[in-house]
């Protein structure tokens, strides 16, 4: 059987060989810098991470919380734009071959060009797009907006999503699923969700796509204990909150990777 073609698929499918979970990280592209981001990037995949999911500053982030907020407007600031991001990426893939998915809305897509969007994304080495705001029978609607084949599209799924629901969407899953653990926003949060196992099973029977966690994970015992139920765990404001104290500091990206590798540890060890 041929190797996947595409990053994520390739990965998963080594974890599923080697019986383990996936650790996915998320950082705000262009915090502090987009120079930096490539920097922190490379302290992750040291760290063991295998997919980073990379957010593309957007003026109007609603569905983040307050830390990824600021996170972005950090980026924007700092000069960070959409080109800017998709540039930022071709000259990591110079250094690394790990998995990167754009974490966006449809605005910055749509105004860059949808089509070109996908096409420049792909070939600066992105492999996938989650795009926060466009739910799936929406772009089914609108011919512009139909999933182009040259990134995978990862499907969100929330914890108040009916079965018909689930099924729909998970039927339609590219790369992974991610699985929104709680309402609300992102951030980290004392205690994991409950029901998580149930609601994976749900979305597991509906779909051979893998199924990753995220939404408040912040220490390792909450990453193992959500990637046991679970293909993957994903963390995200803990890491962005790191950035945010360390950013104009010179060993940033190795804070950033000393903070993460127990939390990757702890995944890879179920």
């Amino acid at each position: 059987m041929p190797a996947p073609a595409n990053r994520i698929d390739a990965r998963f499918a080594a974890l599923r060989d080697a019986k383990k979970k996936a650790f996915v990280a998320y950082v705000c592209a262009g915090d502090p810098t987009l120079d930096a981001t490539i920097d922190i990037v490379l302290g992750l995949e040291r760290a063991g991470v295998d997919i980073v999911e990379l957010g593309v500053p957007f003026s109007d982030p609603l569905a983040d919380g307050v830390v990824n907020q600021m996170a972005a407007d950090r980026a924007l600031k700092a000069g960070a734009s959409t080109p800017g991001v998709l540039e930022m990426i071709r000259k990591l893939r110079t250094k690394s071959q790990i998995p990167l998915v754009l974490f966006t809305y449809l605005n910055p897509i749509y105004t860059y060009g949808y089509d070109r969007f996908h096409h420049d994304a792909a070939a600066a080495g992105a492999d996938g797009v989650l795009v926060l705001d466009l739910p799936p029978d929406e772009a089914a609607q609108n011919a512009e907006l139909k999933p182009a084949p040259d990134l995978r599209h990862i499907q969100l799924i929330a914890p108040t999503s009916p079965a018909d629901r689930i099924a729909s969407i998970a039927k339609s899953a590219e790369g992974f699923v991610y699985y929104v653990s709680r309402l609300g926003v992102t951030g980290a949060q004392a205690e994991i969700a409950t029901g998580i196992a149930e609601q994976v099973a749900v979305i597991k029977a509906a779909t051979e796509v893998p199924v990753c966690v995220g939404f408040g994970v912040s220490n390792p015992s909450q990453a193992a204990e959500i990637a046991s139920k679970a293909d993957g765990v994903v963390v995200g404001s803990a890491i962005v909150k790191l950035i945010e104290q360390n950013g104009t500091s010179p060993d940033c990206a190795a804070k950033v990777e000393a903070f993460v590798k127990p939390l990757v540890d702890a995944v890879h060890a179920l």
